[in-house]
């Protein structure tokens, strides 16, 4: 697919059955805010964007000063939207399982961001025992109170997402804007150890996910679901398989006998459609309401 750029938008071109709205609202990210007209805006990179879908292309425009050049650019969210993974093999996986057929015929326009690596795992530290909208708050407050602030064209000041060098020094208390509580300390521990090199987060890519797993979960208070969640989300292993309540319970329900072994190569994109599908549709598990 060749990108057409314009003097205002960057059109790309997108894969079929991919959605917008599907892979931004599903629980993988939580700095990405829908507006009025159905555009999204957010802070990728430390610059400001609007998308919005339309006409099979993705239309992009950058409201803060340009990162890159259009080409750049265009490459870049390719690569941030997953546009050269083969979705439909991953769903015709999904389909030789009535449920998970279900979830990916229901959620299947999602692909798994490949989103920046520190900003995944804070991210996810934060989000322990608690739900997307207030996921969303916490790292807004992480932002505005630690982040630079980025002047955007629309008006508003947006905030990049602060680095572990910027985090490191800081105590608990001067977290407490964020209102993070217990989770302050296991995000000052992972900046500390991203930011001396104790972790070095883009070797972990190259690691079999075990070892990557094992690495992360020297941080204080990151156990395996926050470790997968970072290695899925910010390191594009695909073979993690996060388990928070709801594919907890979808799949002690829905695969009794364990995930089947065929799909769990790609069981993060996989448990992507089920995690979606069953928030909107509990009554398809034991439990579920």
């Amino acid at each position: 697919m060749q990108a057409v750029e314009t003097r205002r938008e960057l059109l790309l071109p997108i894969p079929l059955g991919f959605s917008l709205s599907q892979t931004l609202d599903c629980g993988q990210c939580f700095r990405w805010k829908v507006q009025p007209d159905g555009s999204w805006t957010g802070v990728v990179e430390g610059s400001v964007f609007r998308i919005r879908e339309g006409e099979g292309r993705l239309h992009i425009a950058c409201l803060s000063q340009p990162p890159q050049t259009e080409g750049e650019m265009s490459d870049f969210f390719r690569r941030y939207f997953d546009f050269d993974t083969d979705y439909r093999a991953i769903k015709t996986l999904c389909g030789a399982h009535p449920a998970l057929r279900a979830a990916a015929e229901f959620a299947g326009g999602i692909h798994i961001l490949r989103q920046q690596p520190w900003e995944a795992l804070c991210t996810f530290i934060l989000s322990q025992n608690n739900n997307i909208k207030r996921i969303a708050g916490l790292v807004e407050r992480l932002c505005e109170n630690f982040g630079q602030a980025i002047p955007a064209l629309d008006g508003t000041r947006y905030f990049s997402f602060p680095s572990p060098e910027v985090l490191a020094p800081l105590t608990a208390e001067d977290l407490a804007p964020v209102r993070c509580g217990f989770r302050a300390k296991y995000v000052l521990d992972a900046a500390r150890k991203a930011s001396s090199g104790e972790i070095r987060l883009e070797e972990l890519e190259r690691a079999p996910t075990p070892e990557a797993m094992e690495r992360l979960m020297e941080i204080k208070g990151v156990g395996p679901k926050v470790a997968q969640c970072a290695l899925l989300f910010g390191l594009h292993k695909l073979d993690c398989l996060p388990r928070d309540v709801w594919i907890g319970r979808a799949l002690d329900s829905l695969f009794p006998e364990g995930f089947p072994e065929e799909v769990l190569p790609v069981a993060g994109a996989a448990q992507q459609y089920l995690f979606h599908y069953v928030r909107h549709h509990p009554e398809a598990v034991e439990g579920g309401k």
